[in-house]
Parts: structure tokens; C-alpha cells; sequence
């Protein structure tokens, strides 16, 4: 008779594959460093429109326009930063998007489910908090998609400023969790703001895409060819009334993401290493200065918890986000019978769902597109954002050390490198190679302890015999004395 078949429960949030790791650990460093730039930028916005000496200088130089005015390109210097550099951050958005569905975790779909629901969850039940907020109190409902955005270099900001250890796990899983809420809230710009259609520059739009697609397939290479290309495509399809960062998306998941023989990186690796930091320094920055820069007195900060469009911003960030992101995840592991990793507990998870409501930079997007033309009610909406960013910030920073002591020990073993191959030895424990590379550490370590011991027991010996021989001496002569 043959024996049951037993299968192995699938672990959530187990530990990342070496390559992914490898990923993940690259990309978070640039974020983090993007981070806590875009916080500085946020930071200088306020107080530049906020000190009353300086506030018209802001509003001026926010209001400057620039740009050929006979292409449709005369636009203030926030609208360039809020269409032309954010579609650096989608471009980047783009790559990281097609580099998880053909080579990282959205690539299998067992694995793909989690990060799918839990973003989605964290999409939907901040946009219901939202509506049963503002439906009662008769507020806008056209603002619901404001506090659906995740931003994960704020997010990361928060850890380094905090300096919680986080196992790669979760970081890994809170990246995921931005590349797909990224991608929704790319379509529901695209879908959703869209109020008129030029159809001619649109298709002259999705031509230049066409050709920009052609370009790679044949391999032809140099940034003086796409740099331009892009440009151009990038005008078209600010022309044609779809939201210009549409354009870099859509580039972004043209690009190749797989590798072939003879290839270190692909070219969508290449090229993303290239454009991040650009994206993450600059670019995200830019628009934080010229789109963070609200009023804020004791009044408009009352007024964010009484307005019902700015309570339920803030509700949608703190409350909506925790729940959706938790209940997701929790609810995907319960029906595919799946368990979470041993390391971890689900106090983990709902702390870095409640890490997700920080919605910084694609939020204060949405709140633009959402309120266009009612300058007030955008900035309360503003300054909604970046007090419910604020607010699930230290609610997360709380959880997070809580637990930090074990997750630094979590991540000290994730690192631990003793035989200083550059491989961390949790890769390694099934690798005979490896543990013959430990067995010599050991054992030089150990003929070290020995000769050390025998070099302290000698200098012990001689010690002694030093102390016996002057012994012997004092007494010799204390007995010829006469007496």
C-alpha cells in the first residue's frame, strides 16, 4: 500500500530567494536614500510656504511657467514637476512592475497572490472609508482614490529614521505591495482623470510607443535615440488629455526584464539602475517641494478632522490602509491554507500594513487631479495627506520597535557571512562547500586558541620559576647574615 502523500504548507513571507535578495536589497537602498530626501523636500515646502516672508516667493516660483507654448508646453513649474519628473517615477515604476511579473514573485502565480490581494484590499477599503465618510456628511466623492497610494520611499525614510532592523522579508513584501498599488493607480489615472480625449495627438502618442517598442526588439542602442524618442512621446501624450506619466509606464514595460546568455543584467536592470537614482534623488523630490508646500495653522489642521473629503482622507490612510493591507493578507493565507513564516507574527504584518498608509507622493497626484480647479479644497486635501501620513507613520514606528529587538536578530542571521564569500551563510546551509570553508575557519581559529593558550601557560611556567628563584635567593642570604 502506498504511503500518503504529504505536502508542505506554503510559507508566507518565508525567506527571499539569493537573486531576489539580492534585488531587493539594491533597490531599497536608493529608495531609502530617495526617502529621506523627499522628506527633506517635504519638509523645506513647508516651511518655504509657510513662513509669511517667504510664502509669496513660493507661490511665485511654483507659478512660473516655462515651456514652448506653440507645442501645448507652457506649463508652471509645479505642473513640470508634477507631469514631466513623476513620469521618471512611473518609467521606474514601469520596469520594476514587468521585472516582478517576468522574473521576481508576481511570476508565479501562488506567489503573486498575496501582494495582489493585500494591495488591492489596500486599495478598496481605504476608497469605502472614504465614501461612507463623505456620503453621510455630504462631502466630494471625487477625491476616494486620494488615500489608495502607498509610497514606499517615504515608507523607507520612516525605517531609516527610526532605525528598525526590518527582515528582507517584509521589506521585500512591502516593495511588492508598492509596485502593484503603483500600477493601480496608474490605471485609475488613466481611467478615471481623463476627462477629454485628442485623439490625434493620443494616436501620435501610441505611434512613438510602436516605434520606441520596434527600437528594442532590434536591439538598437544609445540614449540619444530613446532620450529623444521619449520626449516626444512624452508631449503627445500630455496633449492628447491622458495623464503624461502614462507614457512612462508604458516604456517601462516595454523594456526587457529577463536575461540572456552572456548577460549579467538584463536591459530593464541596466537601465532601471540608471534611472532610480535619478527618479528617487531628483525627480520625487522636486515634486514634493512644489506640491507639499500647504498652509498650516492650528485652524487648517482642526479643519482636516472636521471637512468630511479631509477626515476621510485621514481615516482612509490610517484606518483604510491597515485594515485592507492586514485583512488581505490574512484572508489569502486562511483560504489557501498557506502559514506565516516561522520568524514572524501577524502583529508584523498589520504593523507594516499600518506602515503602508504613509501616501505621500501619488497621493498628493491624485489630490491634484481629484480637486482641479478648487485651489482650497486641494490644499486642505494636501494638508490631509501629509497629516495622515504622518499619523500612520508613528502609529508604525511604535509597532515596529516594539518588535525591534528580534528583528534585528532576525536580520543579523539573514546577513551573517562568516566564510566572507559575499554569499550570507543562511544560503548556504545545504552546500558541502560550505561547510568544509567553516570547518577550516573553525579549525585555524582553533590552532590560534592553541598556540595562544600554550604561549599564556609558558609565560605562566616562566613566571614561577622567576618568583621561585628569587625566593630562593632572599633566603639564602637572609641565613648568612650573622647573628
Amino acid at each position: 500500500m502506498a504511503a500518503p502523500r504529504t505536502t508542505v504548507p506554503r510559507k508566507v513571507l518565508g525567506r527571499l530567494s539569493l537573486p531576489e535578495r539580492t534585488f531587493v536589497t539594491d533597490a531599497l537602498r536608493t529608495e531609502t536614500v530617495g526617502g529621506v530626501l523627499l522628506l527633506l523636500a517635504a519638509i523645506a515646502a513647508l516651511i518655504w510656504a509657510n513662513i509669511p516672508a517667504l510664502h509669496d516667493s513660493y507661490e511665485s516660483v511654483s507659478d512660473f511657467h516655462l515651456g514652448p507654448e506653440a507645442l501645448g508646453l507652457d506649463l508652471s513649474v509645479a505642473h513640470w514637476a508634477a507631469d514631466g519628473l513623476l513620469a521618471v517615477f512611473f518609467f521606474v515604476a514601469g520596469i520594476e512592475l514587468k521585472r516582478e511579473l517576468v522574473a521576481g514573485d508576481l511570476r508565479d502565480p501562488k506567489a503573486a497572490v498575496l501582494p495582489v490581494v493585500a494591495a488591492l484590499c489596500g486599495m478598496a477599503v481605504p476608497a469605502l472609508v472614504y465614501f461612507l465618510t463623505n456620503l453621510p456628511g455630504g462631502g466630494s466623492l471625487e477625491g476616494w482614490a486620494v488615500p489608495t497610494a502607498t509610497d514606499i520611499a517615504f515608507a523607507l525614510a520612516v525605517l531609516a529614521v527610526i532605525g528598525t532592523s526590518l527582515p528582507n522579508a517584509l521589506r521585500a513584501f512591502l516593495l511588492t505591495l508598492a509596485v502593484v498599488d503603483d500600477l493601480f493607480a496608474i490605471l485609475v489615472i488613466a481611467v478615471f482623470f481623463t476627462d477629454s480625449i485628442d485623439f490625434a495627438a493620443l494616436g501620435g502618442a501610441v505611434a512613438g510607443l510602436a516605434v520606441f517598442w520596434l527600437l528594442l526588439r532590434k536591439g538598437v542602442r544609445g540614449w540619444y535615440v530613446y532620450v529623444p524618442l521619449a520626449l516626444v512621446i512624452w508631449g503627445l501624450m500630455y496633449n492628447s488629455g491622458v495623464h503624461a506619466t502614462i507614457s512612462g509606464v508604458a516604456m517601462g514595460l516595454m523594456l526587457r526584464c529577463t536575461t540572456r546568455e552572456g548577460e549579467e543584467h538584463s536591459p530593464g536592470e541596466h537601465i532601471e539602475h540608471l534611472a532610480r537614482p535619478f527618479s528617487a534623488g531628483l525627480a520625487v523630490p522636486l515634486f514634493a517641494l512644489f506640491s507639499a508646500g500647504v498652509s498650516i495653522s492650528g485652524h487648517a489642521l482642526a479643519d482636516v478632522f472636521h471637512k468630511p473629503e479631509t477626515l476621510g482622507v485621514v481615516l482612509g490612510l490610517v484606518v483604510g490602509k491597515a485594515v485592507g493591507i492586514f485583512g488581505g493578507t490574512w484572508l489569502t493565507a486562511r483560504f489557501t491554507r498557506a502559514s506565516l513564516s516561522d520568524d514572524l507574527a501577524w502583529s508584523d504584518v498589520f504593523a507594516l500594513a499600518t506602515l503602508a498608509g504613509i501616501g505621500f507622493t501619488v497621493s498628493l497626484l491624485i489630490a491634484e487631479l481629484a480637486f482641479e480647479g478648487d485651489t482650497v479644497l486641494t490644499d486642505e486635501v494636501k494638508a490631509a495627506v501629509l497629516t495622515g501620513s504622518l499619523i500612520a507613520a508613528v502609529l508604525a514606528a511604535v509597532l515596529l520597535k516594539i518588535r525591534n529587538a528580534r528583528y534585528r536578530r532576525l536580520f543579523e542571521a539573514e546577513e551573517r557571512d562568516d566564510d566572507l564569500d559575499g554569499i550570507p551563510d543562511i544560503y548556504e546551509e545545504d552546500n558541502p562547500a560550505y561547510h568544509l570553508r567553516m570547518a577550516a575557519i573553525h579549525e585555524r581559529k582553533a590552532a590560534e586558541h592553541r598556540r595562544t593558550a600554550e604561549l599564556k601557560a609558558a609565560e605562566q611556567e616562566a613566571a614561577v620559576r622567576h618568583g621561585l628563584a628569587e625566593v630562593a635567593g632572599g633566603a639564602g642570604e637572609e641565613n648568612d647574615r650573622p647573628a
